[in-house]
């Protein structure tokens, strides 16, 4: 009597094989989109404060989820399981996001990008602490590398060395304890629930320190790229809930790195800039050490 196991199981293979494809393309999209919103940002330092900035990218973001979501869930788009948890976790998003906008004023998108990069060290140099995560000594190796990445493009005491660097570091840090607050709490509500509230705690802080820091666009373009920030970063983290709902983390946390790519790009093309090879070293280094450190996680995590 034939069987019918190899037939699902292929049928099986190709599902999986789909879904990673389209998890690669919506990352693939996601990392694209955001340095758009971080080139937006630097330009727009140039002449505007940092916290009408901050407002119109989470007052965009908020309108986005709203229009996106709202018409399927309603009201129970707010509704959470755990509201304090959603606000720490939006309170370190937002400190995140300060510390990244105020250091664009000063450094360029590819160097922060770079610098920023240090995150999934981070989360593993946190996860033995906080977690009770057993850390081997390879991954060890691999983070202590990691931040001698950093150090390469940082160069403390060199010329190119800006305070602003630091502020890098710690956006790193405070999106890293957002992940590990995440990971600790997960599944407790849907991804578009999480996102949702991190727009709301961040459009309200920044609606508090408007009144007291705002600029009247000087010009049309000005004032169409606020109104585009917000929409560019919630198009920007739905796509990257779309890829973890199709994909494993392991397959497309290398992806991420391909943002360098685009702010290079990006960098070359409005404001003439180029990094210099010493930070192409130290973005490397970074690089190559955050996917050994995915890659390691992603064997520990599929054993029995």
């Amino acid at each position: 009597m034939p069987s019918d196991s190899a037939p699902r199981a292929s049928e099986t293979d190709r599902n999986a094989s789909k879904n990673a494809l389209r998890a690669i393309v919506f990352m693939a999209i996601a990392i694209n989109l955001f340095p758009f919103m971080n080139v937006s940002v630097r330009y727009l330092s140039q002449e505007y404060p940092t916290t009408q900035i901050l407002w119109a990218r989470y007052a965009g973001h908020l309108l986005f989820m709203i229009l996106m979501f709202m018409p399927r869930r309603g009201f129970s788009l707010f509704r959470a399981t755990r509201p304090g948890v959603h606000v720490i976790r939006s309170l370190l998003m937002f400190v995140s996001t300060i510390c990244f906008f105020s250091a664009l004023r000063w450094i360029d998108v590819p160097v922060a990008s770079a610098i920023n990069f240090t995150s999934p060290l981070i989360v593993t140099a946190l996860a033995a602490p906080l977690l009770g995560e057993k850390v081997g000594a390879r991954r060890w190796a691999a983070v202590a590398a990691g931040f001698i990445g950093a150090l390469i493009i940082i160069r403390p005491g060199g010329t190119e060395t800006h305070p602003a660097m630091l502020l890098v570091l710690a956006t790193a840090f405070s999106y890293a304890t957002y992940q590990i607050v995440t990971r600790k709490f997960s599944a407790a509500d849907s991804p578009e629930t999480s996102i949702t509230y991190i727009s709301i705690v961040g459009a309200v802080l920044a609606t508090l320190a408007l009144p007291f820091d705002f600029k009247i666009p000087t010009s049309l373009m000005d004032a169409g790229i606020f109104l585009g920030l917000g929409f560019i970063g919630g198009i920007g983290h739905y796509f990257v809930i779309k890829a973890f709902q199709h994909g494993e983390a392991s397959v497309l946390a290398p992806f991420n790195y391909g943002q360098l790519v685009m702010a290079v790009i990006l960098s070359f093309l409005v404001f003439g800039t180029f990094p210099d090879i010493w930070t192409f070293v130290g973005a490397g280094v970074i690089i190559a050490s955050g996917t050994y450190v995915t890659y390691r996680e992603s064997r520990t995590r599929s054993r029995p």
